[in-house]
């Protein structure tokens, strides 16, 4: 199986980086793992409505235009559905099994994600109802995409 990670935005901090490179480096017993970054738009504190709407759409043609062609996209909203670690892994073995064997998520950036981008997506999961910065997102996917391909392989991880 292949995942790419298709991301608005670098990690800067040290400790974030470091820990998506452990993530990274576990997920490769499993899949081929790619990670795609796309530059950010810079968003000042004070912007309008309108402002984080045209954020969002050079954002989301960015990551439109690197969209890996098969792959089948999912989106990170915090309107999607969510899971518990079981289910996600259920649901990605599930994806596989019906011959998705490229799975691309979608991290957008401190804006969250255009509807022209949401539009394209076949599925949309939730981590949480709280809203996380982008960066700690990607941390989290990662860890999470570990975690379920322990549990699909049926190999020990804490609970």
């Amino acid at each position: 199986m292949r995942i790419t990670i298709l991301a608005v935005g670098k990690i800067k901090e040290k400790f974030y980086t470091e820990a998506a490179a452990e993530y990274q480096k576990r997920l490769s017993r499993y899949v081929r793992l790619t990670v795609i970054e796309v530059d950010d738009e810079a968003a000042p504190d004070k912007i309008s409505a309108r402002e984080e709407e045209m954020i969002r759409q050079k954002e989301g043609e960015r990551l439109l235009a690197r969209l890996p062609d098969g792959a089948y996209p999912i989106a990170l909203a915090i309107k999607g559905k969510e899971y518990d670690s079981p289910a996600m892994a259920a649901n990605i073995e599930a994806l596989g099994m019906r011959g998705n064997s490229h799975i691309c998520f979608l991290i957008g950036g401190s804006l969250g994600l255009s509807q022209e981008v949401l539009s394209h997506m076949k599925e949309e999961w939730s981590f949480s109802k709280l809203t996380f910065p982008h960066q700690l997102m990607r941390v989290i996917l990662l860890e999470q995409l570990y975690r379920s391909f322990r549990i699909i392989k049926n190999e020990p991880y804490h609970k």
